[in-house]
């Protein structure tokens, strides 16, 4: 694709940027500058660092003689028209920076504030710039653990975290699609190589579809790391791994029953049943409000061994049982430390 020209059809194509850590970083604002860095709502961690987010400022100026509404209508045209004419930049994995800022975090932003009431722990321990692997428990029926935390991560660490998806999400044609926009890839190897080699803040969950989807009477009882595919990838890359907990997602929409034959007929590894869900139609869509706290660990660093270590199974074995006893205590700590789950 030839950035920003012509195709056949006489429309524009959208331009196409290497990734790269520093060119994430928000322009006109350092970290400590951003509206929402690490000492913003929320944020319980310390310290400053380097960070993610729009290519470009396309704000125009506040004194201009219009209101703020004025402003807004004004900017919302002419992010459609840019829209409209393939006039905006997106990477070689699909990220488009503007529409994350423009549509994604200002929408996760009111749940993460208002809904959740989102608390973010140790953020001190999330490197100021270049590559790290955060690796977190997965819950909530529905995903939306991983948009939190990737809005926590965007608003109070100003980085943009690459998370790593399922083959799933990437096969539902409008989810795969938003997904890559939005700064997700496929949880594949070679991906997660070209992500991390580029100094990316990388996020991945082990436990996949069998831990979002799993039963309310199993809740903060972690499943199965997989074959430990993330060990083997930081092993070979070299970086830190950061372990992160998640503890609030699991109550906002307790599963109760699976209706699987449904599932299997609908090609989902699960169909739900909730307290809400499917019995108040559309409304049982809406997650309960309960507090979330994530904390993230110490880094695991990866120095210690040789890359080539990702070769030997019992080093990969016992690294991934590791990170998965930390978080399972790391959970039990921070569910101590929240208690009620639907506390202000």
């Amino acid at each position: 694709m030839n950035a920003g020209r012509p195709n056949s059809d006489g429309e524009r194509d959208a331009d196409i940027i290497p990734i790269s850590a520093g060119e994430h970083h928000r322009a006109g604002t350092g970290r400590r500058g951003h509206a929402f860095g690490r000492d913003g709502p929320g944020a319980t961690g310390a310290g400053t660092g380097a960070g993610g987010g729009a290519a470009e400022d396309r704000t125009e100026p506040a004194h201009d003689g219009h209101g703020p509404i004025e402003r807004e209508l004004a900017a919302g045209l002419r992010f459609l028209r840019r829209r409209l004419v393939g006039d905006y930049e997106v990477d070689e994995f699909g990220f488009d920076p503007e529409f994350a800022e423009t549509f994604l975090f200002p929408l996760a932003r009111t749940l993460y504030r208002h809904w959740f009431r989102v608390e973010m722990a140790g953020l001190e321990h999330l490197p100021d710039k270049g590559a790290a692997l955060i690796v977190a428990n997965h819950s909530g029926t529905l995903p939306i653990d991983a948009v939190m935390l990737q809005t926590g991560i965007h608003d109070h660490a100003d980085r943009i975290l690459r998370l790593l998806g399922a083959d799933l999400v990437y096969q539902v044609p409008f989810l795969g699609h938003l997904s890559r926009k939005s700064g997700h890839t496929l949880a594949h190897p070679a991906d997660t190589a070209r992500l991390l080699a580029k100094g990316e803040l990388v996020g991945v969950f082990p436990e996949g579809f069998k831990g979002v989807g799993k039963p309310f009477r199993e809740r903060y009882h972690l499943q199965r790391f997989g074959r430990g595919g993330f060990v083997a990838s930081a092993l070979r890359g070299q970086v830190p791994i950061i372990p992160c907990a998640i503890v609030g997602a699991e109550e906002i929409y307790p599963k109760i029953a699976d209706l699987r034959p449904l599932a299997r007929l609908l090609g989902f590894p699960y169909f739900p049943i909730t307290p809400t869900f499917p019995w108040l139609g559309p409304l049982g869509l809406v997650p309960l409000p309960s507090k979330w706290i994530i904390q993230f660990g110490e880094p695991v660093p990866m120095s210690d061994y040789e890359p080539d270590a990702a070769d030997d199974a019992l080093t990969v074995f016992n690294l991934t049982d590791q990170i998965r006893e930390t978080i399972q205590h790391m959970l039990y700590d921070v569910l101590l430390r929240r208690g009620s789950a639907f506390s202000r």
